[in-house]
């Protein structure tokens, strides 16, 4: 990377974290970065996130039970007034109960509606995510909210007694995946004094030998390791000799046996972080309190029932969320798909029994397994606001489109093909749902490995 583009990427990148960016892309065991990313942070926004973990670490998390966050009335005056999709519906309701929810498919269908007029689009950065919710999804962000997530993290942390300390000359993180495609880079974090972070992909396509992804990990040897349990699964797999400090499950839900054996390994507490791309980490589990712990102190929650309602405290509904850190997407009741129980813990309110929807593996023709994310590349040059793919016992496979996307159907067989080979493709319309399972499978397999899953947000530390 020349200067111009460290400029682009590290507004504030000092000599020392120049050194460290080398380090992690001329390594003798580097694996083949496939892309360029950066804090993108000012000076005056490093100090802007300085404060904002201070207010974080500080603040109480919570609420009155049966009542509404202290915060909540002013949030939604100014959503309201600021956000288009809002000032649509005409005058605010006089009831926060009274606000219609929103669901991932409103977000979908158009979501500069739902960006604020105040936040300056020249400092507006996106993302699309690969969730297994029926609706791909473009999130508005921007530098300042990205740097926001290590708070949360940090947080998270230290809740089990953990307190970073790699900084200067030293690798913080190290984000894994495991795809055919995945997005790869490697970054520095000012706010831990410009320590490394690199995301990298365990597929051995994007290794020059097998053995690099050993030799790599152990010469990075990151104080913190953030993944998903695919690719936590992955890693068992490798002889890698790691003393890292803690591993945080950023992507899925993590089940107690993988947990188990992923702690006996690697030495150290392992986090499982309930995180949205919508609203960044939401609750950390922790078996002492029964669930996750939620993070945020101004998100607030409610647990609804199918028509919306709010369900009696302790039972089971659908969680749906209100505020949030980030200011370019201040979100009112949405609706996640996500569901569980709300109890109010000792310090904060916990989330019991937490759920979400599943991610798959499938099988090819020659008997691969590829990871449900590579589906979802494959499809990504297609216009497609929603979509299901499901195979059956037999191997074969139903992809399922939205009336409005049957004409795609000739387009998308043409891009699975490439990955799934000849395998019988048939074709269903979606009927009736707003939100369905995007990834569902009959083989043994194919959802039964060492999870249960939710597709949620993978960014870890949050670098754009």
């Amino acid at each position: 990377m020349d200067a111009p583009q460290n400029l682009e990427y590290f507004p504030t990148l000092s000599e020392d974290g120049r050194k460290m960016l080398e380090f992690l892309r001329e390594h003798p065991a580097a694996p083949i970065y496939r892309n360029q990313s950066g804090n993108r942070l000012l000076a005056e926004e490093v100090e802007s996130l300085r404060h904002f973990e201070r207010e974080v670490r500080a603040a109480k998390v919570g609420w009155p039970c049966n009542g509404l966050p202290d915060w909540l009335e002013d949030f939604v005056a100014t959503t309201w007034q600021e956000v288009p999709y809002y000032r649509a519906l005409g005058s605010q309701p006089r009831r926060f109960a009274d606000i219609p929810t929103v669901r991932r498919a409103d977000l979908a269908a158009d979501i500069a509606r739902f960006v604020p007029d105040s936040v300056a689009i020249d400092r507006l950065i996106n993302f699309r995510t690969t969730g297994t919710s029926g609706n791909p999804l473009l999130i508005a962000s921007h530098p300042l909210v990205a740097g926001r997530y290590l708070a949360f993290h940090k947080r998270a942390l230290a809740r089990f007694g953990i307190e970073l300390k790699h900084g200067r000359g030293q690798v913080g993180v190290v984000l894994l995946g495991v795809q055919k495609k995945c997005f790869t880079y490697v970054s520095v974090t000012p706010l831990m004094d410009e320590s490394g972070l690199a995301k990298i992909n365990l597929h051995p396509d994007d290794w020059r030998q097998p053995d690099d992804r050993v030799t790599y990990l152990e010469a990075l040897a990151p104080e913190v390791i953030a993944g998903d349990p695919i690719s936590f699964a992955e890693i068992l797999n490798l002889p890698v000799k790691l003393q890292s400090r803690a591993l945080l499950s950023v992507g899925m839900m993590l089940s107690a046996g993988l947990r188990a054996k992923l702690e006996e390994r690697f030495a150290c507490p392992v986090l499982d972080l309930y995180s949205l791309n919508e609203v960044g980490p939401v609750g950390v589990f922790d078996v002492a309190a029964g669930g996750h712990v939620l993070l945020q102190n101004r998100l607030f929650i409610e647990i609804l029932d199918p028509e919306g309602q709010p369900v009696a405290t302790g039972e089971r509904g659908e969680i749906t969320l209100t505020g949030g850190f980030n200011f370019c997407l201040p979100l009112l009741r949405y609706r996640t798909g996500d569901y569980a129980a709300l109890a109010f813990g000792s310090d904060a309110p916990v989330l019991i029994g937490l759920a979400g929807r599943q991610p798959v593996r499938f099988r090819t023709t020659n008997g691969d397994w590829i990871n449900n994310i590579d589906v979802t590349h494959a499809l990504k040059p297609l216009p497609l606001a929603q979509y299901g793919l499901h195979q059956n016992a037999d191997s074969s496979l139903v992809l399922r489109l939205g009336h409005n996307s049957l004409a795609q159907a000739e387009a998308a067989h043409g891009l699975l093909k490439p990955l799934f080979g000849d395998l019988q493709l048939q074709v269903e319309a979606i009927t009736g749902e707003d939100k369905i399972l995007q990834y569902t499978s009959d083989l043994e397999h194919g959802a039964k490995s060492t999870t249960s899953f939710r597709c949620r947000d993978s960014r870890g530390y949050g670098v754009p």
